[in-house]
């Protein structure tokens, strides 16, 4: 097992700039975590510490039919997007992923719904329009052969899990990861319609920081209702070791129950689609997938390599059991 730290990471209450006022080191205070995005990322703006800076948006919907990723992500040097829609009764997915070098036609705001989101690329748009005072959000896409327009909203009082993660003063992120969250809307696949009902559910990961060039990453989530409870799995784990902080929580009927060590994960990426495992700080979780997203990149100084699979998890947390709450889990190596 891990080892596990003495003392839990100091919980954020009030509002705080991630970076020093010239915006180039990060802000001591901002260290910590948060139920609510209470940290201004506004620093992170790529004109200081160029080269370095990543602000991305990442949102995953599953639906009865259908599965939807979209990324829309600024390098600094290059903008990276991609949607992909997978067909769940059938296996046939939908793709398209773009290197914008330099970066240009994105737009990110300074704060998560601090206005919108925009990306485009040839054969692909990307528009995430929040409202509502950060509570909802609008997600429009469309590649050939797909469109979709999908609300996404954060019920009242539902915590989310905002973490900083400090490599080094000029290293460090800043991640909203937002679980259990309520999708509707319609994904339109071939000119057919395909309705996102209420018992579909999204996974937000909002990123804004200062990246060491090589790393990798375990990241798992996912959200439903099991025996009567909401549920929201946020696990992670690889990128965060060393660092005083984690990306590890669940959320129970919306409220956020903090893990404070790392977790321990067994899998194995020659055969992806066998049970994943993360255990430690009282969660007890197993993914069975039934798809293995698998991508890879190699632009040189740029390249990535991710096994994403989706599936089911079951387990205990703290002695609280469930199951049939559908997410994922990834294996990432960037180079960055």
């Amino acid at each position: 097992m891990p080892d596990l730290r003495p003392l839990p990471e100091r919980e954020l209450t009030a509002a705080v700039p991630l970076t020093t006022p010239d915006g180039r080191r990060l802000n001591p205070d901002a260290v910590g975590w948060a139920r609510r995005p209470l940290v201004d990322t506004s620093g992170i703006d790529g004109r200081r510490r160029w080269g370095r800076n990543k602000r991305w948006e990442y949102w995953n919907v599953m639906t009865p039919t259908h599965i939807v990723g979209l990324t829309l992500s600024s390098l600094d040097y290059a903008a990276v997007h991609e949607i992909w829609v997978f067909e769940r009764g059938t296996g046939r997915q939908w793709g398209k992923s773009a290197t914008v070098i330099p970066a240009k036609e994105v737009q990110l705001p300074a704060n998560l719904g601090g206005g919108l989101s925009l990306a485009g690329a040839r054969d692909l748009a990307i528009t995430v329009t929040p409202t509502g005072d950060g509570q909802t959000w609008r997600l429009h896409g469309a590649i050939p052969g797909v469109t979709f327009d999908i609300t996404v909203t954060r019920p009242e009082r539902h915590d989310c899990l905002a973490v900083v993660v400090p490599w080094s003063p000029r290293l460090f992120q800043y991640t909203v990861k937002d679980v259990a969250l309520r999708a509707a809307g319609t994904i339109t696949v071939d000119g057919v319609a395909h309705p996102v009902p209420a018992d579909s559910w999204a996974v937000l990961d909002h990123g804004r920081g200062r990246w060491p060039y090589d790393i990798r990453w375990n990241w798992g989530a996912g959200g439903g209702i099991s025996h009567g409870r909401t549920i929201g799995i946020q696990v992670g784990g690889k990128w965060t070791a060393g660092t005083g902080s984690t990306e590890n929580a669940v959320v129970i009927d919306g409220v956020l129950h903090k893990i404070s060590q790392e977790l321990e994960w067994t899998y194995d990426l020659a055969e992806p689609l066998r049970p994943w495992r993360v255990r430690g700080g009282g969660l007890e979780a197993t993914l069975t997938p039934f798809h293995d997203k698998r991508s890879a990149t190699n632009l040189g100084v740029l390249s990535s390599r991710t096994d994403q699979c989706f599936g089911v998890w079951s387990g205990t947390f703290e002695g609280i059991p469930f199951d049939g709450i559908e997410g994922f889990a990834e294996d990432v190596h960037n180079r960055w």
